[in-house]
């Protein structure tokens, strides 16, 4: 089964942060969203679709027992946590962080003359009280032209490991091209339309800053009708919290 959700579908919202204002496209409640439809997908509790303005940081904010991993989708972005600060990412670069025990952390725009815009997907942990880490990887455009590229896996030696039963992967789809994925019993895959596109998971059109949900498929075909930028989520159903 493909269920779509389109753009106008996800919860947006705008906001002042310090130093600056934001705008998010939440997919799962969070915050004060609260929607039973869209409480979370599998182990993947949160998708959040984040843009700060120019300086803009979130705060010092603690966290325990989750996953997280972070794209940036544009601009540059930097974490801080209590240790200090951390390293930047850009464009399709990925992080992932260790909650675990407890983590005071922030997100920061490090650029005072643009936006920028990440993604945030938090997981469900498959061990508890784990010792926070933070690691992270640069990617560039051509490693994931045309391919799925395994950002976090608990599998992949590519990848940046990630103690959740999740794997992340990125994509830069030329026009034309299809991608092709299987999935195993038990699993489900969220796809998002980053920017670009459209494209075609299966049959279904899926339009920019738009999703596709998969379940009970054994394997789905992404095409490409105009150059986009993917991220495809392969998550373990059961045990979702």
């Amino acid at each position: 089964m493909i269920r779509v959700r389109g753009s106008e579908g996800i919860y947006q919202i705008d906001g002042r942060v310090q130093d600056g204002t934001f705008h998010g496209r939440w997919h799962f409640s969070f915050g004060n969203y609260s929607e039973a439809a869209f409480a979370h997908f599998g182990v993947m509790r949160v998708f959040n679709d984040d843009t700060l303005s120019p300086g803009a940081v979130w705060p010092l904010h603690l966290h325990h027992e989750i996953e997280v991993v972070t794209y940036c989708a544009g601009g540059e972005f930097r974490h801080a946590d209590e240790r200090g600060p951390g390293g930047v990412l850009t464009q399709g670069g990925v992080q992932h962080t260790t909650v675990g025990q407890g983590m005071w952390h922030s997100e920061i725009n490090n650029r005072m003359d643009a936006p920028m815009r990440f993604i945030q997907m938090w997981f469900h942990p498959s061990k508890k009280g784990l010792r926070p880490s933070v690691e992270q990887r640069r990617v560039d455009k051509a490693e994931r032209t045309n391919k799925l590229l395994p950002l976090v896996s608990p599998i992949d030696k590519n990848a940046l490991y990630i103690y959740s039963d999740a794997m992340v992967f990125s994509s830069f789809c030329r026009s034309g091209n299809t991608l092709k994925y299987h999935l195993d019993d038990g699993r489900g895959v969220y796809a998002y339309v980053l920017e670009g596109g459209p494209v075609e998971v299966g049959t279904h059109a899926v339009k920019a800053y738009g999703s596709a949900m998969v379940t009970d498929e054994r394997t789905i075909h992404i095409k490409a009708k105009a150059d986009a930028e993917l991220l495809l989520v392969d998550v373990a159903l059961k045990n979702g919290g």
